[in-house]
């Protein structure tokens, strides 16, 4: 007589270990917005104006959809932005060619902020394997750009598909998110209005010059913010301010818990470990700029 065991499921992580995880994740994945070497792929097809690129490289999964779609998942761009790109870019250029563009450019990012060394190293290979574990668990259903993305095929270079995955987490989890904030009766611009008063979100300035918002239409969103009791006079966030940030991540996370319990206990502290440090690194070598965060 055989019998026949089954392996344990790995440990559950903490709830907030996810949301680690997806940070250091999202740094990475993130850095290609901000990229001259995205900038110059792009220009090489005919897509040069700033936002123009990044509605490209972005939206370029979902196929040559409408301006329509893309405000919808992006969710915190002004539409009259959107509108004045979209669909104009894929007239400049498909979509297959921009993501061939954006693989390319991505490429050149990673090797220039972490070196051929850490892009080449087990390190790499082994956070590529996890990632694109926990990317197994992503689903499908009400989260379009994830989706999207998920239909790409994996690039077969370690650091390639290490940042595929990295996108994968993200979209799933930015997919949850506009859903909670849409739960939360915040539109788009009061969602980073509120973001930018956690002190961890978007400077306005940066608000102004990438989504289409103006002055004008920021102080009106604290306006009704505040009518709320959101925001304060002098636009800091309330008691029920915080309690509602917190509660849209921690709403956020449990939409988003699936990846990292099928990676476990064990591999979501190893994914954050070497993404950590992947991530480190690029900050180090100027990926982002530097007054990018901020509440003023």
């Amino acid at each position: 007589m055989t019998s026949s065991t089954t392996s344990p499921a790995p440990a559950a992580p903490h709830p907030r270990a996810g949301r680690r995880c997806h940070n250091v994740l999202n740094a990475l994945h993130s850095s290609h917005y901000f990229s001259p070497d995205v900038t110059r792929e792009l220009a090489g097809l005919g897509i040069t104006h700033p936002s123009a690129v990044n509605f490209a490289v972005r939206a370029a999964a979902l196929g040559a959809v409408g301006p329509g779609v893309v405000t919808a998942a992006f969710y915190n761009y002004k539409h009259e932005l959107v509108a004045a790109h979209v669909p104009r870019i894929w007239r400049i250029a498909s979509p297959e060619d921009v993501l061939a563009a954006r693989l390319r450019g991505v490429d050149a990012t990673l090797r220039r902020l972490l070196g051929d060394d850490a892009v080449a190293s087990p390190e790499m290979a082994e956070a590529a394997g996890l990632a694109l574990r926990a990317a197994e668990a992503c689903t499908r259903t009400a989260r379009p750009l994830y989706s999207a993305h998920a239909d790409l095929p994996v690039p077969q270079e370690p650091h390639m598909a290490y940042w595929h995955a990295a996108t994968l987490l993200r979209e799933h989890r930015g997919d949850g998110h506009v859903s909670v904030l849409l739960g939360a009766g915040l539109d788009g611009l009061e969602a980073l209005v509120t973001h930018t008063a956690t002190g961890k979100g978007t400077r306005p300035k940066w608000v102004f010059s990438t989504r289409g918002w103006d002055k004008d239409e920021w102080r009106a969103a604290e306006e009704r913010l505040r009518a709320r009791g959101v925001l304060d006079a002098g636009g800091e966030l309330t008691e029920a301010g915080v309690a509602l940030r917190k509660e849209i991540e921690a709403e956020t996370d449990r939409l988003d818990r699936a990846p990292y319990e099928h990676l476990g206990t064990a591999g979501v502290e190893r994914l954050t470990e070497l993404g950590t440090v992947f991530t480190g690194a690029a900050l180090q070598a100027g990926a982002f700029p530097a007054d990018l965060i901020g509440k003023r």
